[in-house]
């Protein structure tokens, strides 16, 4: 009875999805040869990275400038939240939230929660609007345009860029280690940045989409969304040798910190790609649940938190306690 409902909430949401997004024709512009151009090139990810500059505008708020601007002046100013540890909070160490693609909800609820459970087990928490989501994302833009390859190309290399500034900053605040936490989307910003920075102490990715594919698509209902499959394949498959493809290049950091959450009945990050993602990357830790997308990258299943904590815990040498 598990799986049919897991699989079901799942299918339910990729419909609910496909009706946000813009029907396109056979003859769309995809701007595909221009993002090849970007990511096989050596501007995608730049070598030296400047700490950002972070400015507080309340206790917890802060923002800063991105170091990878966009033509979109709303996308240009990172906002975030710093949840701080009670006492020293440059002594401890500190776990960054990346919510799934405008996952709302999430970033706005359930994050304050999380972060508050961490702050107790001893770790700061830092979470952060990513590219092109919420309050960044600029009026001229629909908020699910997944038809512009560039576009996605230059918000994977600007996500790094922040990250990796981010990084910078609090490290030179004087926190001990710094460590990433994503889901869906956001695991796969870990999962893009831990291949290009070795300061990160330990990263976890819960249901990465590990490399383009047209999930929904392929599951929509809607036939004006179904007529692009073919036209959609093929980008995709143009996609897959590039950086937008993860087992396309190697972590920076030892296997032993690098936490794959896999669902067994996940219908948006199949299994079979994060088995995948778990052999190019020499198998580092895995867990495979029996529970989809949606439930994992949601907090539906309970406990993972703490376990996930728990985990953490000695890679990020802050010790166990108020871990339940």
């Amino acid at each position: 009875m598990i799986e049919p409902l897991e699989k079901f909430i799942d299918w339910s949401s990729i419909q609910v999805m496909t009706l946000m997004m813009p029907a396109k024709g056979k003859d769309h512009d995809w701007r595909l040869e221009e993002a090849l151009r970007f990511l096989k090139g050596p501007d995608f990810v730049s070598i030296d990275t400047q700490p950002a500059q972070v400015e507080f505008n309340g206790p917890v708020g802060f923002r800063f400038p991105t170091p990878r601007p966009s033509h979109f002046s709303e996308n240009n100013v990172v906002h975030g939240r710093l949840y701080r540890c009670a006492e020293r909070w440059q002594e401890r160490p500190v776990i960054v939230l990346l919510p799934g693609y405008n996952d709302s909800a999430t970033y706005q609820l359930r994050f304050p929660w999380l972060a508050r459970r961490c702050n107790r087990a001893g770790f700061n928490v830092v979470t952060f609007v990513p590219p092109y989501h919420f309050q960044r994302c600029p009026r001229q833009r629909a908020a699910f345009d997944t038809g512009d390859c560039i576009f996605w190309a230059e918000r994977a290399a600007q996500v790094i860029a922040e990250i990796r500034a981010l990084t910078g900053w609090l490290l030179g605040e004087g926190c001990p280690t710094v460590a990433l936490w994503g889901y869906s989307r956001g695991a796969a910003d870990a999962g893009m940045t831990v291949c290009y920075d070795d300061r990160l102490a330990a990263v976890v990715m819960a249901c990465p989409p590990v490399r383009c594919k047209p999930y929904e698509v392929e599951l929509a209902l809607r036939p004006s969304i179904r007529g692009r499959l073919e036209s959609i394949r093929g980008v995709c498959a143009s996609l897959k040798p590039t950086a937008m493809n993860l087992t396309m290049k190697r972590p920076a950091i030892p296997r032993e910190k690098i936490l794959l959450i896999e669902g067994i009945h996940d219908l948006i990050c199949s299994k079979e790609e994060i088995e995948d993602l778990w052999q190019k990357w020499e198998q580092p830790d895995i867990w495979r649940l029996p529970h989809g997308h949606v439930r994992i990258c949601c907090g539906g299943v309970l406990g993972l938190a703490g376990r996930v904590l728990r985990w953490l815990s000695p890679r990020l040498e802050a010790g166990e306690k108020n871990i339940a």
